[in-house]
């Protein structure tokens, strides 16, 4: 029998998996560099990274990664959790057993490895491996997500997850102001400009996250008109051009490249929020690389723990510089990634939610503990 290359059914949301992968190739490319830490006499030069010509938008604009998994984010639980919450029939534990059962068993895994690697690192070298605040305070920290609250003297273990840190505290207010003030565009639009020019990477977050929720209550109020796709093909054009001219014209703002993000990513969002059908197995391979990204984004620096820690086992250093190095670590990051989510964070995602929607009092629903539908990116589950 022939395998199936019919059309899957239309997924609103496909075109946001392939963006979640490409910003999350971004951050791996970009935190390459954390090799060059394990030789601290010798000096970074990052036009000598291997590949440096074919991925400098990667190597250079990984940061802005965050930023844009923020956006993706923010439209995600507009797009799933605005009315739900707004009408009651999603309560606080039951968010927050979604939330937890997504995010922490990952995490705490990947915390406790990292905390039982670095000794043995720094033991070996007198330094831990690219985060130095690994003390106690900072471990409980970690352990309540709250490693990036203001309350640390600096990035710690399993370094990357400070995004996520954040982004708990906007799933908190998301969900407070749903239920007992607004779900009004209006007041997306208050906290987007009251954000603008405040320092801290929780507003930053808290923009582009609602900046998303407003793409998202765009997208949902153009389904049943009949201008639908006129604005569709404006808002693409608007996407295609704005890049295309800052090329032509060489009109890189790179002092007011959030302004610019936050203009544009909404934008981007919503337009590959729209439908799109194609060949099931290109779209089984969308989702499952879309899969990977919350694996991939906790698990390259314990990767590269483990790796530099072989190095200095057996007194070699690390060579960073080499293409082959690069491409190796990335797909071992990659194929780890499949594996991890496969094997460990949707098992654990779906037990962790079975015992905890079935406490006495909590919100129980049987369509969520059952597997998610494949139409929905992993960060809203």
């Amino acid at each position: 029998m022939k395998p199936t290359t019919t059309p899957g059914p239309a997924n609103k949301l496909l075109g946001l998996e392939v963006l979640r992968f490409l910003t999350a190739f971004a951050i791996l490319v970009y935190h390459y560099r954390h090799f060059a830490f394990a030789d601290k006499t010798v000096g970074l030069v990052d036009d000598r990274l291997p590949l440096y010509r074919l991925l400098h938008v990667f190597y250079d604009g990984g940061p802005y990664g965050v930023w844009i998994f923020w956006c993706i984010s923010g439209f995600i639980f507009f797009w799933k959790y605005r009315d739900a919450i707004a009408d009651r029939s999603v309560g606080g534990w039951k968010f927050f057993a979604l939330r937890f059962s997504r995010l922490y068993p990952l995490h705490i895994a990947t915390l406790l490895f990292v905390a039982l690697v670095q000794p043995l690192y720094f033991n070996l070298n007198g330094y831990f491996f690219v985060y130095q605040d690994n003390d106690l305070r900072h471990f409980l920290l970690q352990l309540f997500m709250a490693s990036n609250w203001g309350l640390q003297s600096g990035p710690s273990f399993d370094g990357p997850i400070w995004s996520i840190s954040v982004e708990v505290l906007v799933y908190v207010l998301f969900f407070v102001l749903l239920r007992f003030v607004s779900k009004s565009a209006l007041l997306n639009l208050v906290i987007i400009v009251g954000c603008v020019g405040a320092r801290g990477q929780l507003f930053v977050c808290l923009s582009f996250f609602y900046i998303g929720g407003l793409a998202a209550m765009a997208r949902r109020a153009i389904a049943p008109t009949t201008f639908r796709n006129t604005i569709d093909g404006i808002a693409g054009s608007i996407v295609v051009a704005v890049p295309l001219l800052a090329w032509v014209f060489m009109f890189y703002p790179s002092e007011q490249l959030d302004y610019a993000l936050l203009a544009y990513m909404p934008v981007l969002v919503f337009c590959l929020a729209r439908d799109f059908s194609m060949p099931a197995p290109v779209q089984r391979l969308i989702e499952a690389a879309g899969n990977m990204t919350y694996s991939s984004y906790l698990l390259h620096f314990p990767i590269q723990l483990m790796i530099v820690l072989g190095f200095a086992i057996f007194g070699a250093p690390v060579p960073f510089y080499d293409a082959t190095f690069l491409v190796s670590f990335v797909a071992a990051t990659l194929v780890a990634s499949y594996f991890t989510y496969r094997y460990f964070e949707a098992p654990a995602q779906n037990f962790v939610r079975g015992h905890l929607l079935r406490w006495p009092g909590a919100v129980a629903a049987t369509h969520v503990l059952a597997p998610v539908p494949r139409t929905l990116p992993r960060e809203a589950d």
